[in-house]
């Protein structure tokens, strides 16, 4: 575990998408080609922008996206195809980006996505200390790539404080999500968690024992896992 701590969201999105940048090159340096799986929601605006910027060659790198909402179009702001392809994909010009796009896609998604490893997995924590939609109690043991989740009660209000629904009965209680085991064979995990509100889950993930109950403490067994935080996340780890 390389922990980063940056003054602000603002640095450690430049920091985070430098590095992104770097394991990329690498890869491409190596086998002619990289791929990429992505998060979204508000605490990857700023390594997203700063991404974008990056010298890659795009069109060596095909992107897969790691979660989605069940029963909602892709013209709903709440939408993670809606914002992906708003702030990254019609940004550069990659090779292929892979969707989730309703219980249906699954099979295809999961086929394009075992043919070969991923390289950089940029994996988010959020406020009850998941990934993707992994919210605890976690399968840490499932083999599929995705699988259709209910999200809990806290996961579900995040949605809500971050301004995509209004009321916590607007957010789906179904999710597709990529599974813990699939995100843990990334050959790196890049986390960008910036911002007060997500303290607590960035406390839990570094200090509490490696459990279910809280998905993002199985990051630190990754061979390679770099988390970028800001001064306000980080505050209580520095406490």
């Amino acid at each position: 575990m390389n922990i980063i701590i940056s003054e602000n969201a603002e640095e450690l999105g430049k920091k985070a998408a430098k590095k992104i940048a770097d394991l990329l090159n690498a890869a491409i340096q190596e086998n002619g080609c990289a791929r990429i799986i992505l998060s979204t929601g508000a605490s990857q605006f700023e390594t997203l922008a700063y991404l974008i910027q990056e010298e890659v060659d795009w069109s060596k790198v095909e992107m897969f996206h790691l979660d989605e909402y069940v029963g909602i179009t892709e013209n709903h702001v709440a939408s993670f195809r809606k914002y992906l392809k708003e702030r990254f994909v019609s940004k550069v010009n990659l090779k292929a980006a892979y969707f989730v796009d309703g219980e249906s896609s699954i099979p295809a998604l999961t086929a394009e996505l075992v043919k070969t490893p991923i390289d950089v997995g940029v994996i988010g924590i959020g406020e009850n200390c998941h990934i993707a939609f992994n919210d605890p109690p976690a399968d840490f043991d499932t083999e599929e790539a995705y699988k259709v989740v209910t999200l809990d009660r806290r996961c579900r209000e995040q949605q809500v404080r971050e301004g995509w629904f209004e009321t916590v009965s607007d957010v789906p209680e179904k999710a597709i999500t990529m599974c813990v085991r699939r995100i843990m064979k990334s050959r790196h995990i890049v986390s960008a968690v910036p911002h007060r509100v997500k303290a607590e889950a960035v406390y839990n993930a570094v200090t509490k024992d490696i459990s279910p109950m809280f998905p993002a403490t199985i990051l630190r067994t990754h061979a390679d896992w770099s988390l970028f935080l800001d001064r306000e996340s980080s505050e209580l780890l520095s406490k």
